[in-house]
């Protein structure tokens, strides 16, 4: 096998375990922010939003939806990388990861393809919750919101990696100081 075929073979299993490993508690990472966000579009968007009206010729839930999509995308896609990252670390399985053939770069992008699946999961099963509760939406530029979407989601992955390897090396660091 070349060394590009088992770079991607080891990137798509790298994204199989990640997605399987939210899939495999789905209650715990894909119902919540369902069931959240159908508190927030009863509480904002049917009890408050009609005392409120409506603003720039939009219902004030319409003018909600793409922000509670989005508010449920930024949180599960950080969520999933950061639950990740601590549960490979506290499995002693990132020693595995770093000391394999695989590129670094292989390993962070394996973490962000998982935190951005389960972002989009999310987003689209709260877009069709709030469909539920406001059926007359409509996308104005699909293209446009699904990249949107994708890039948003892969921002906050970047991110959720970013802090909890910064959270590592701070926790090494204090280690090494020498106890006076």
């Amino acid at each position: 096998m070349t060394r590009n075929k088992e770079i991607l073979n080891s990137l798509i299993t790298l994204t199989v375990r990640e997605v399987r490993r939210f899939l495999r508690i789905w209650v715990q990472t894909l119902v919540p922010p369902a069931v959240t966000m159908s508190l927030y579009f009863v509480i904002f968007g049917s009890l408050i939003g009609p005392r409120i009206g409506e603003m720039n010729g939009l219902d004030y839930i319409q003018f909600m939806i793409p922000g509670l999509v989005m508010l449920s995308v930024i949180t599960s896609s950080y969520a999933n990388v950061v639950s990740s990252f601590f549960g490979v670390k506290f499995q002693r399985s990132i020693e595995e990861l770093m000391i394999s053939p695989m590129p670094n770069i292989v390993i962070l992008t394996g973490f962000i393809i998982g935190g951005v699946a389960r972002g989009v999961m999310v987003g689209i099963i709260v877009f069709l919750v709030s469909l539920f509760f406001y059926p007359d939406f409509t996308i104005v530029d699909p293209l446009l919101t699904i990249s949107v979407l994708i890039l948003t989601a892969i921002l906050f992955s970047l991110m959720g990696f970013l802090t909890r390897f910064m959270l590592i090396l701070l926790m090494i660091s204090q280690w090494s100081q020498p106890l006076y």
